[in-house]
């Protein structure tokens, strides 16, 4: 976890433990080989030490906010890029349509590498909200609702 917490991430330009307690952390290697940070806090008065530290705590909330605004757009570029090969499948009713053989379902593993990984034709029956629809067979065996990303458009 310490080490975690002191790593610097690019994402926030700061570390973990910067940003909950206003400060980086003190190795346990500065204490033996005392560095320029240690050396600067030693040779302060209490009073000086404490202003410093209000200072520090009072910047905290900047610091937070800082690295919030460029969690958000570090999270904004990665939904365009994603978003940019998403391909967005819409099928209306009657379309004929190929189901995506899900393994969890054949609960026996058969076939090999050449066994399909579509199943169908099936058509379309009815459309639902944010892409789930309800399929049928030839047989009039009804499957779904099913999310359409499970889908792809058949060609007969």
């Amino acid at each position: 976890m310490w080490t975690y917490r002191t790593t610097y991430r690019s994402v926030t330009q700061s570390t973990p433990y910067a940003l909950v307690y206003g400060v980086e952390a003190v190795l346990p290697l500065e204490l033996e080989i005392p560095s320029l940070r240690i050396a600067i806090q030693m040779g302060l008065t209490e009073e000086e030490n404490d202003k410093l530290r209000l200072a520090e705590l009072e910047a905290l909330d900047d610091k937070r906010l800082d690295a919030q605004q460029k969690l958000e757009c570090y999270q904004a570029r990665l939904t365009r890029a994603f978003n940019k090969k998403v391909r967005p499948r819409s099928f209306q009713v009657g379309d004929i349509v190929l189901a995506v053989r899900r393994h969890i379902i054949i609960s026996h593993k058969t076939g090999n590498k050449f066994t399909p990984k579509w199943d169908g034709p099936y058509v379309v029956q009815e459309v639902y909200t944010n892409g789930a629809y309800k399929i049928v067979d030839n047989d009039g065996l009804r499957v779904g609702p099913i999310n359409g990303k499970f889908l792809k458009r058949y060609y007969a």
